[in-house]
């Protein structure tokens, strides 16, 4: 089974956009990883706590078969950051499945792979997608190639269940 990623912003990750995915994966079989900025114990905004033990800048991808980042408002302020954009390059420049919900396609955007690929997001970060070339869809979860996308929080399940097929295959 596949090793998984997951991306939360170092405070306020959405919990849904977290736990969910999360839980549709690991009942799928495959593990997963979470990482930030920092490390130790990580709140959600409503309150969820999630273990980060290594900090994304010692992260290596050969180690994982995908990547999920997680929206929520502590994102907001992680959309350009360079950690973040630089590892959704390496994963999607290595043919590896990339995931984002909610505001988080902004970092595959700001990443400069959203470009010509049909994208969703949260409606906040849609002028990030337009302006980075995506083909905003407003689906509530889009697939295009390796890269899937998710707007928001109520499809949070739809995302998860999406990622597990997708790692099946």
């Amino acid at each position: 089974m596949a090793k998984v990623l997951f991306v939360i912003s170092p405070q306020n990750f959405r919990d849904e956009e977290y736990f969910t995915p999360k839980k549709s994966l690991e009942d799928a079989g495959h593990t997963i990883e979470t990482t930030s900025k920092t490390t130790g114990e990580i709140r959600g905004a409503g309150g969820g706590v999630a273990q980060v033990i290594t900090p994304i800048a010692q992260i290596n991808i050969d180690n994982f078969d995908g990547i999920v980042f997680v929206g929520g408002p502590g994102m907001i302020d992680f959309q350009n950051d360079p950690d973040f954009t630089q590892i959704a390059k390496k994963f999607f420049d290595a043919k590896k499945l990339v995931g984002a919900i909610c505001v988080a396609p902004a970092i595959l955007a700001n990443a400069g792979i959203l470009n010509g690929k049909k994208a969703t997001s949260w409606s906040g970060a849609k002028e990030t997608l337009d302006a980075n070339g995506a083909v905003y869809t407003g689906q509530p979860v889009q697939i295009d190639g390796n890269i899937i996308t998710a707007d928001g929080p109520t499809s949070a399940l739809e995302f998860g269940e999406t990622l597990a097929r997708a790692l099946k295959s």
